[in-house]
């Protein structure tokens, strides 16, 4: 039995403390996190986790704290605050072929669409992922997956989507489930993604291909335990697959593999209205949603929808910014995620957070309550992870500052302030 104490902070931000699955936009414990704060030097706030689960959160003179003893590993938090690790909900990290020609473009004006039907974009990655080795798509993988933990994220999810064939798609979704089972520093969610149209293909053929041919396979191997899958994703876009298109695909998996999630990309370059067909299909969560009308913001505050906001891709593709504080103010569920691909090329959640801020006027608590509790409930594992309680896993991060809004307000030192990163008790990272 492995039991850690982490002794001395602070702070330590729980976020919430009696089991919430999530928080609205509305709910005022936002604006009022479940934080311990030290107010006495002789005091010590602890958390004690055996096995990499909290099973306490407190003072050492709370009388609860004497039946811990003989610790394997004591970590110190002096002057330190503790906040829960963070969750990076949406990823793109399985792919060769980088696209640092197309940020130039992109500072000259070229558009998304524009590059895209150049045979730039997701086609040039697209050529080297399927050239690439599945060794060599593993050890870039795990390269990555250690940069997000360095950062504080110990929950990432990651798609695949760079294949648009079943063969190269295959190989994507091996490497994941092979850092799903073997990878230590940080959890990891798997996510099937149908993400562009082969130059060979339509979009209807390619529909049609991935709801008879992939989605089946795909089924076949996940009821044989040689993949693990946890979600569906479509990219929903003018040009790629219409909306009937990717609900013909997300029913499909829906009714094929058993506790598969919907959390797709939506309303990212055209309106096409997708919110109301996600809430109910009982999406997890949609993504993007820079042109989310009026009308579906309304639908999904009523709904447990996650509208997943992706900072770094509106900033870099000069997209207009989706209307975060009206979701907000509606009540929606918001997540934040880094959108790391080819094209958003950022491992860092503390910096998604300070644009999120800065770009698109959230509050470091919303920002916060968005990396961690909300961001675990869009990839349904709210249950272990988001905050600091009792009973979850000991997904911690310890920032070198008596004040945790360091983390978001030191924009670009996280490196400097993140002293500890410890998933399930164990530490994964260490400021050197």
């Amino acid at each position: 039995m492995s039991k850690v104490l982490v002794y001395g902070a602070s702070q330590i931000v729980q976020i919430v403390s009696n089991g919430e699955k999530y928080l609205r936009g509305k709910d005022p414990k936002i604006k009022n996190l479940k934080i311990l704060t030290k107010h006495q030097p002789e005091q010590n706030l602890c958390i004690v986790s055996e096995n990499g689960i909290i099973k306490f959160i407190g003072l050492d003179t709370d009388p609860e704290f004497s039946k811990f003893t003989s610790f394997d590993q004591k970590i110190d938090a002096q002057n330190c605050s503790v906040i829960p690790g963070l969750v990076d909900c949406h990823t793109h990290p399985v792919w060769e072929g980088d696209r640092i020609n197309e940020f130039k473009m992109k500072l000259e004006g070229a558009g998304y669409m524009e590059i895209h039907e150049a045979g730039g974009g997701i086609h040039f990655t697209v050529k080297h992922t399927k050239e690439a080795s599945e060794d060599q798509l593993y050890q870039s993988l795990v390269q990555r997956l250690d940069n997000f933990s360095k950062f504080g994220t110990t929950f990432v999810e990651c798609k695949s989507g760079y294949g648009l064939e079943w063969e190269t798609e295959h190989k994507m979704l091996r490497v994941l489930t092979k850092a799903k089972r073997e990878f230590k520093s940080l959890s990891i969610s798997n996510t099937y993604l149908a993400h562009a149209v082969p130059k060979d293909k339509n979009s209807e053929e390619l529909t049609q291909d991935i709801v008879e041919n992939q989605i089946p396979k795909m089924r076949e191997l996940i009821e044989s335990n040689e993949l693990q899958v946890d979600n569906i994703d479509v990219f929903c876009e003018k040009g790629v697959f219409d909306v009937q298109q990717t609900e013909r695909i997300l029913k499909k998996a829906l009714d094929s593999i058993e506790g598969i999630q919907i959390n797709f990309h939506s309303d990212e370059l055209f309106p096409l209205n997708s919110v109301e067909m996600a809430v109910r299909l009982g999406s997890k969560a949609v993504s993007h949603l820079e042109e989310i009308s009026d009308s579906e913001i309304d639908l999904m505050s009523k709904s447990e929808t996650v509208g997943i906001l992706l900072p770094t891709t509106a900033i870099i593709m000069q997209l207009k910014r989706p209307p975060a504080r009206k979701m907000l103010n509606c009540g929606c569920i918001m997540a934040l995620g880094s959108d790391f691909n080819p094209n958003a090329y950022c491992y860092a959640m503390p910096m998604i957070m300070n644009y999120a801020c800065v770009d698109l006027r959230l509050s470091m608590n919303e920002a916060l309550v968005a990396a961690t509790l909300n961001s675990a409930f869009a990839l349904g594992v709210e249950e272990s992870r988001g905050s600091i309680e009792v009973g979850k896993c000991a997904d911690l991060v310890i920032v070198d500052s008596q004040r945790w809004e360091n983390i978001i307000y030191q924009i670009g030192a996280h490196s400097n302030l993140i002293k500890y990163v410890l998933v399930n008790g164990n530490i994964v990272h260490q400021r050197k």
